[in-house]
């Protein structure tokens, strides 16, 4: 404790900056685990933790081209920085004054949730790309993002209870809207697990067509669309915060590009560039989400320390 006690106190800017790097990092770790698949690399490094036995880098193989090597082991890479960041930025909300509790916990449970996201990458090779593996290494990755959306607001709030902004109702239905997320992103994984990017060619697909798990990702996306027009007529009846208007239109853009991206890629035949763009489009639709979902409450901000109201308040 008493090391902890001597971490330096660094500005707010500094803590939001390093929360944001933290969000781009995790949106970005998808975005090249996409990459990865879409080029047939996944077992470019066909071990783990090594990159092949004896070695933690690429090296010569007869069967593994050179460029599905260095794709797999650059996106292991990423792992690395993604720690980085996540380790200065828990160094640098362990070292608030005065320390704010909800912070920390989240702080903490980004180079967390990236030790249990490499072990779960780690399961995926092992298991020869098996599609189930595939779609919990994609939605731990959502979830992380989901965090890390909150993170980033919760670098200006106090850590004292959240006043919601909204009625209960219409919190609900954020809620309800949330839920209806997390089904619509499974649906997308099963819909790569039953199409032709799988990460490897010899890799087992998920025995069920592409267009019938086409089908239900779209009906889902509907379904979500539905509620988020429900939901902008409810925040605009109520007069809802500025804040909470603002999040939830840049939610109805992105939900609505990546909508109009989603049915482009399927009448072209998943081309391996918008495959791509569409996972950076899910981690950019599950970071609004989550920033809406954070939105409905308000923290004061931090009262900086040394200042009088700190004193008096001592």
């Amino acid at each position: 404790m008493a090391l902890l006690d001597r971490l330096p106190d660094v500005s707010p800017t500094v803590l939001r900056r390093l929360a944001v790097a933290n969000l781009v990092a995790q949106v970005g770790i998808m975005v090249t685990g996409a990459t990865v698949r879409v080029t047939g690399s996944g077992l470019g490094c066909p071990t783990f933790p090594e990159c092949f036995p004896g070695s933690m880098i690429p090296v010569s193989h007869a069967d593994i081209a050179p460029l599905h090597q260095w794709v797999e082991f650059g996106n292991r890479l990423l792992t690395f920085v993604l720690v980085a960041i996540a380790g200065l930025l828990l160094l640098a909300a362990l070292g608030q004054r005065p320390r704010r509790r909800r912070l920390t916990v989240l702080a903490a449970l980004m180079p967390a949730g990236i030790v249990a996201q490499a072990l779960v990458g780690g399961f995926v090779v092992l298991t020869q790309l098996a599609w189930g593996g595939v779609s919990l290494h994609f939605m731990v990755s959502a979830v992380l993002v989901w965090l890390a959306a909150g993170l980033v607001q919760a670098t200006g709030e106090a850590d004292v209870p959240g006043r919601p902004l909204v009625p209960g109702p219409i919190r609900g239905l954020v809620a309800t809207s949330a839920a209806v997320l997390a089904a619509l992103l499974v649906a997308g994984t099963l819909v790569t697990a039953a199409g032709p990017h799988a990460g490897d060619p010899e890799t087992e697909r998920l025995g069920v067509g592409v267009e019938a798990m086409a089908q239900l990702h779209a009906e889902l996306l509907f379904g979500y669309l539905g509620l988020l027009v429900g939901l902008g007529f409810a925040l605009r009846a109520v007069g809802a915060p500025a804040r909470v208007e603002r999040r939830f239109r840049v939610l109805v853009a992105v939900v609505v590009a990546q909508g109009a991206l989603g049915g482009v890629q399927y009448v072209l035949a998943v081309p391996e560039a918008l495959v791509v763009l569409h996972v950076l489009g899910a981690g950019l639709v599950t970071a609004a989400a989550g920033a809406l979902w954070f939105a409905t409450a308000e923290r004061s901000a931090p009262v900086p320390a040394g200042s009088p109201a700190q004193t008096v308040a001592a």
